[in-house]
Formats: structure tokens, sequence, C-alpha cells
């Protein structure tokens, strides 16, 4: 992905592509997910489709602004390019503060859509929040959630990573990240309601309240682990070709 200088534009960008992909990827679970028509059919998306639409925000939006500000996205992603020393250290922050802007935004627009809907209630829906336990789509617990963001977060900055690599196909980035985005969603919708993205947990979490909050910590710990590994284990396998060719490298996205 591109290292970009830290500028009003940048940051902008990275608020209005995380704000597409909350808003398309969780608007798409509250919105569209289950669906009854008149006669009780069910015609919604269901875990396939949320899964897909969270691939196509990401597929979309990086080939859109990916040449501005990187499309990251994701505070995860974020400091797991810097891990893997393809984005500064001194432009984590202002990346972050976008994407978390951008992530309540969206959750902010969702709710005054759904609130709008005389049968909506916040707590029983979450706004696509993520959580674990009793908050789990699956029912699964502490340990089964910590693991299955470590190892997805880690998976997806991989992806990033060799898909932007200097040696990988030109043009593709884009796709092999959507895709990839894809194939987690599939995995943990079940587990967590996926996050491998702090931005996107917490723009839900900011109107849930409550239980939502109580567990973000998870769906930020998690995924910045999963990130830093995958970031430090990748430049120690292919650091010197990373770092000879960073712009050429993270030119694709």
């Amino acid at each position: 992905m591109r290292p970009c200088p830290t500028s009003v534009v940048a940051a902008f960008a990275e608020l209005v592509g995380t704000f597409w992909l909350v808003f398309g990827g969780t608007g798409s679970a509250v919105l569209a997910a289950v669906v009854l028509t008149p006669l009780h059919v069910p015609v919604g998306i269901g875990f396939a489709g949320v899964a897909l639409a969270f691939g196509l925000t990401v597929l979309n939006m990086a080939y859109a602004l990916g040449h501005i500000c990187g499309a990251h996205f994701n505070p995860a992603v974020t400091i797991g390019l810097w891990a893997g020393k393809r984005f500064p250290a001194r432009e984590i922050l202002p990346y972050v503060i976008a994407q978390v802007i951008g992530a309540i935004l969206a959750s902010g627009v969702l709710y005054a859509i759904v609130a709008g809907h005389p049968g909506f209630a916040l707590q029983p829906n979450g706004l696509a929040a993520n959580g674990f336990g009793a908050h789990s789509p699956g029912g699964y617990w502490l340990r089964s959630a910590i693991i299955t963001e470590v190892v997805l977060t880690a998976g997806f900055l991989i992806v990033i990573l060799g898909s932007t690599d200097a040696r990988a196909p030109r043009g593709f980035g884009p796709l092999a990240i959507g895709l990839a985005l894809t194939l987690i969603h599939l995995v943990s919708i079940p587990v967590t309601n996926t996050s491998v993205n702090p931005a996107r947990s917490t723009g839900p979490a900011v109107f849930v309240g409550g239980w939502a909050l109580g567990q973000l910590w998870l769906f930020w710990l998690a995924p910045i682990v999963g990130a830093l590994l995958a970031g430090f284990g990748y430049r120690m396998f292919a650091g010197e070709v990373i770092d000879a060719n960073v712009a050429a490298a993270t030119a694709d996205v």
C-alpha cells in the first residue's frame, strides 16, 4: 500500500474509505442479512452476502482511494504495515484517528436509518457490533474470540503485504485483499461477528454502549497483535526485498 505524506487529503481519504467499509459492511448485516417478505419468506443475503459486502467495500475503495492514501481503512492494517516497514511511525496516529472517526460516522448514519423502523431495538440488534460469549452470534467465548481475531488479522496482513510486494503481479492487490476479507468474514462471523479492524468495532460500540464498549478492548488488542506478528514476520522473511523496493512494492494500492 502506498505510503503518503500526512496531510488533510490523505487523512480525509482514510476517513471516507473507512466510512464506506463500515457503512457498507455493517449496513448489509443490519439491513439485508435477514429480510422477510409480507408472506414471511426469507430473502435476506445471509452471512455469505455480508461477507461479500465487506470484501467489496474494501476492493472498490482500494481502487478509488489507494493512490491518495494507501487505502488502509483499518488501524490494525496501518500498524501492521509499519511493522513491515511499509509505513512511517509518525503517520500512524493521524491515520488511526481518521479511521475511527469514519467508522463512528458510518455507524451514526446507519443508526439514523434503522431507528426509523418501528420494530427496531438497539440492544438486540447491536448495529452488527462485535462480541464474544453471550454476544457472539455462535456463542463462542473469550478464548475462541482471541484466537480467531489474532489469526485472521495476521492472515489478512500477510495477504496485504504479499499482494503489494514488488515481486507480486501488478494491479491485483485490491482484488486479493477484498477476497481475503470476504473469506475472513465467512470463517468468523459466527465467532465474533468479525472484526479484524478496531475502527469497525468502535463505530457500532459507541452507539450500542454497555456490553459492546465493555468488550471493545479485545477488538483492539487481538487485531493489533495479529497485525504486528504478520508485519514483523513478513519483514523477517522478505525484509531485504521489501526495504529495497518500498515505493514499487506499495504502488499497487
